[in-house]
Formats: structure tokens, C-alpha cells, sequence
């Protein structure tokens, strides 16, 4: 039988009209046994997302100010919502309890987190669903970290206690009971556990675009949606920023195989995108390759040295001076006598000189030289492991632009290949590659 969790962002939720159609997707599909929420995102150009004046009143409270007007201003939201839906709904005496304890000094988690909690009481009244706070079934470990055994021992039950239920998303619980949040955009990730923990058949991921693009629009205009993208594909599109969803939201779901469905509250007529486990290796749309993305902010240590070969142990001497200063690298792409490695340019802000001393003095290079202004292209698509020639049309499509491509590093699962070239060129260089594979089709 089919089941869903259904999780809707910010966007989904701004104001009582949002409110609605949120409400009607609901009514309309029986196969929906749980509803995650998050907090009222914007409502119009220039407006503030709830959760932004939440965690303003956290460093009012913690700089001993008064959290008074900003407070009022997210309580009128709520009050405004609640009176716009008709509903009989009071949250005065949350809102007071929560603006003493902020003041008191809760945290920035605790504050920030009541976002999703007054809308999911918003909405359990107007669907007539049963509220099950966040806290009560997931849990985090002393580290911060999900506690995957203690959640998924305690919240499959209470879900299944409870029938239709909206959970606010973004939060859970430590080990002595307080108010502990995700990242931003975590309620995502919410939803993902609640799907797996209820065991349903499909996660339901509402936003205000109509899946995920083959492209940044900001760089390609008008980009494709992706019918279908694997979890591994998602991956590498998001480890180059193109996501729609918290990329820490696809473990628990990937983990028992339940498929996500990325959708449109602005269009629930859209089919949006899938994100599976497994896919075919067929062409996208139309298209050989799933998605393009990419962004600069890299550089590049490129060490040589002679004959190094045949020195064992190089690369890792190599690596463990990053490891030393808790650098994590992106890429080491390799020749004979000389290896790159490609590290975020913020993670060696200030210390370049010293980590190329440091290099020296472990492997004893012949030289080390640090590339400036470098970007990383991921292009990805399962089409491209069953299509002669893919990586020679990307190369002479980004030749044609005049564009110098500086790395080349093809995943060993030939699903994607990740191209460096000067941070002036990225989107150049992106374009590019979209056009010449999308034009096709």
C-alpha cells in the first residue's frame, strides 16, 4: 500500500495562503500519514524568514537586550496566519513561554527551533492531525550528532501511536533533553528520518520550484528539470552547491530505499524529480549527462618533484601535512613526477606559506607551486558510462568558449567528471557544457 511523508519548506509555509494549498495537497492524496514542517520563510522581496528573527532575539538575549519588538514581529506572524485560516487556534501562551525563556538565556538552538514548532501546531489544527514534537522521538548524541539507534528505536512507535501526525522539522533532542537543531535547512532532513522511521513508500520533499534543474538558472536560462537522479548523482551535483534539499537528507531514506520526490506547492500538478537508489543508464531527457554545477573558491598545490613514482609513500606524506593543519582535500589529480592537490581556498586562508614549508620539509619536492582562482565543474549523468565520446564533447564545447581547462579528474565510477578551470570562466564554461548536450534534445 502506498504510504508518503510529506515535508514542506519554508516558502510552502510563508503565510496563511501558502497555508492552503500545503493543506489541499494534503486532503488530496489519502496516502499521506505524516506531514513535516518548517517555519514561515519569506513572504515577498525583502522580507525576513522567521527563523532569521529567531536566532536575532537568541544574540539579543545573549548580549543582555531586549528581544521585545523583534519577538512581536514573529509572534504577528503567527497571528496573522492563524487569524487568516479562520482557525480557533490561541498560541499566547506559547509565545509568552517561549519569549521568558529565550530572555532567560535558552540558546540559539532552543530559539531557533520554535520556528517549526509553532507551525507545526499551526498545522495539525488545520488539518485535524495529532502533533507529535520533534523532541520527544528524535535524539542527538553528546557530539551533536544524530543518535541513529535511540531514534529509530523510540519514533517508529510513537508515529505509529499517533495515525496522522505533523512533526516539526529542524529538531530533536540531546542527552539531557534539550532543544538541539540540524544545519540550516534541516528540516529536510526531518522528514527523511520520520519517512524511514514510519516505513513509508514515499517522501514527499514540497519546495517552490518543480524539481531540480540540470542547471543553475542564474547561469543557464531556462535549464531542464532532472526526471530522475540517482542518490550518487545527487551527490556530486550537490558537493558543486546544485541541491533543492539538504544533502544530508537522502542517508536515512537511502539506507532502506525509499525514494524521494522533490515537488512544487506553487504546482502540485508538476511530477518534479525523483531521486532513486538505482536508475538505468538511459539518457536524461533526452540528454546524456543528468546535470552540470560548479562554483570557484579552490586552489591547487601542485608539488614535483623527480622520479616520484618510484618513491613510496609520497602522496600520503603529501596529504598528512594537510591532515596536520585538518585540511580536507577535494581532488589529487596525478603525472609521473608531479600531483595536485585541490583544497576549498578558505580552509588555507593565512597559512599557504606554512603549509608549503611544510611540504618541502616532508617530501623534499622539487618545487610547490599554489594555483589562485580556481573552480570545479562536476558533470554527471548515468548516460555518460554508455556513451562513446561524452568527455571529448565536453572538452571541445568548453575549447570552443576559449576557456583553458586546468584539471581534469573522471570519477572511477565514470558517472561524472570534474573539470578545473579559472574562476573567471565557470560560467562560461558551464554553459557550455549544457548547451552542447541539451541542444539535442
Amino acid at each position: 500500500m502506498l504510504t508518503k511523508v510529506l515535508k514542506f519548506g519554508g516558502s510552502s509555509l510563508a503565510d496563511a495562503a501558502q497555508f492552503r494549498k500545503a493543506a489541499d495537497i494534503i486532503r488530496a492524496d489519502s496516502a499521506v500519514r505524516y506531514v513535516v514542517v518548517s517555519a514561515p520563510g519569506r513572504r515577498f522581496d525583502g522580507d525576513e524568514k522567521v527563523t532569521d528573527l529567531l536566532y536575532r532575539c537568541a544574540a539579543l538575549a545573549e548580549e543582555g537586550r531586549d528581544i521585545g519588538p523583534t519577538f512581536d514581529d514573529i509572534a504577528a506572524r503567527y497571528r496573522e496566519i492563524i487569524a487568516q485560516l479562520g482557525l480557533s487556534l490561541s498560541l499566547e501562551a506559547e509565545f509568552d513561554e517561549i519569549r521568558q525563556a529565550v530572555s532567560a538565556g535558552a540558546g540559539k538552538d532552543y530559539t531557533a527551533s520554535r520556528g517549526e514548532y509553532l507551525n507545526g501546531r499551526i498545522m495539525a489544527a488545520l488539518l485535524g492531525f495529532a502533533f507529535l514534537d520533534a523532541r520527544e522521538g528524535i535524539f542527538f548524541d553528546a557530539a551533536g550528532e544524530l543518535d541513529t539507534a535511540r531514534t529509530y528505536a523510540v519514533l517508529p512507535g510513537l508515529l505509529a501511536g499517533l495515525g496522522k501526525a505533523v512533526v516539526p522539522g529542524f529538531y530533536g533532542a540531546d542527552p539531557q533533553g534539550a532543544v538541539r537543531t540540524f544545519s540550516r535547512g534541516g528540516s529536510d532532513i526531518t522528514g527523511a528520518i520520520v519517512a524511514r522511521a514510519a516505513q513509508v513508500t514515499v517522501y514527499e520533499n514540497w519546495t517552490d520550484v518543480s524539481g531540480m534543474l540540470m542547471a543553475d538558472p542564474r547561469i543557464v536560462e531556462r535549464p531542464r528539470v532532472i526526471e530522475t537522479i540517482t542518490y550518487r548523482e545527487l551527490r556530486e551535483l550537490a558537493y558543486m552547491g546544485a541541491t533543492v534539499m539538504h544533502d544530508e537528507a537522502i542517508f536515512p531514506v537511502r539506507e532502506v530505499g525509499i525514494p524521494i520526490n522533490i515537488r512544487n506547492t506553487n504546482a502540485p500538478a508538476d511530477p518534479g524529480t525523483w531521486i532513486v537508489a538505482e536508475a538505468a543508464d538511459v539518457r536524461q531527457g533526452g540528454s546524456v549527462i543528468t546535470g552540470v554545477a560548479g562554483h570557484g573558491g579552490f586552489r591547487a598545490f601542485t608539488i614535483a618533484k623527480d622520479r616520484m613514482n618510484n618513491e613510496i609513500g609520497f602522496g600520503r606524506r603529501v596529504l598528512q601535512v594537510l591532515e596536520d593543519f585538518k585540511i580536507s582535500f577535494e581532488h589529487v589529480p596525478s603525472g609521473i613526477d608531479t600531483i595536485s592537490v585541490i583544497v576549498a581556498a578558505a580552509d588555507i586562508a593565512g597559512r599557504e606559506n606554512e603549509i608549503i614549508s611544510r611540504i618541502f620539509h616532508e617530501t623534499g619536492a622539487d618545487s610547490v607551486h599554489l594555483d589562485d582562482a580556481l573552480a570545479l565543474i562536476a558533470v554527471v549523468g548515468r548516460g555518460m558510462t554508455s556513451t562513446k565520446g561524452t568527455a571529448g564533447r565536453i572538452f571541445r564545447a568548453i575549447a570552443a568558449q576559449d576557456v583553458n581547462i586546468r584539471m581534469i579528474d573522471q570519477g572511477s565510477s565514470e558517472n561524472n567528471i570534474i573539470i578545473g578551470v579559472g574562476e573567471a570562466d565557470c560560467q562560461t564554461a558551464i554553459r557550455a557544457i549544457y548547451n552542447e548536450f541539451v541542444k539535442e534534445v
